[in-house]
């Protein structure tokens, strides 16, 4: 397999790391100290959505998503390098694109089963970088951080689903 990148992905490259060296890595110590100043750690610094703001004007958003429709529509070989590039900023480029987890793969799964209803309800407000969403697992008596762990399961055919087990929901913020 041929893991050259093509000249998209060279051009995203280019244009990623600039973004990276003129607005992100100066953007860390002003992240760091609006952090500090926040009522709650829940709350967004100004800076990270003055980064999202430059990012969609540089046409550096919602990279991840392989479905055109809603995203850049790269394959994950496109993907894979732009994504190690917002590596070397973990706490604020993957946010100031719209490509952190857990949003990336609750996007993603929104994007290719969700009802119009639930597309418009938290799809769009998630791609327009609007609010961010969670993962959550959990059950009675077990360390359900390791999923090796979980005991509800399902089984399914074509016509029917079954589970077993206990879940339970997690309210939203």
């Amino acid at each position: 397999m041929d893991f050259a990148y093509d000249a998209r992905t060279e051009e995203l490259r280019a244009k990623l790391l600039a973004f990276m060296d003129e607005f992100v890595y100066p953007a860390e110590a002003v992240a760091h100290e609006q952090r500090a100043q926040l009522a709650s750690p829940w709350d967004t610094p100004q800076v990270v959505e003055d980064l999202k703001a430059q990012a969609r004007r540089q046409g550096l958003w919602n990279l991840f998503l392989p479905d055109a429709e809603y995203g850049a529509g790269l394959t994950n070989l496109q993907y894979a390098p732009l994504a190690e590039i917002t590596g070397r900023s973990p706490q604020l480029a993957p946010t100031a694109l719209n490509c952190a987890a857990p949003d990336t793969g609750n996007m993603e799964l929104l994007a290719q089963f969700a009802s119009e209803e639930q597309k418009k309800q938290w799809l769009e407000p998630l791609l327009a970088g609007e609010i961010r969403s969670a993962f959550a697992m959990t059950e009675p008596e077990v360390a359900s951080s390791d999923a090796t762990n979980i005991e509800t399961g399902s089984s399914g055919r074509v016509t029917s689903t079954s589970s077993r087990g206990a879940s339970g929901t997690s309210p939203g913020r």
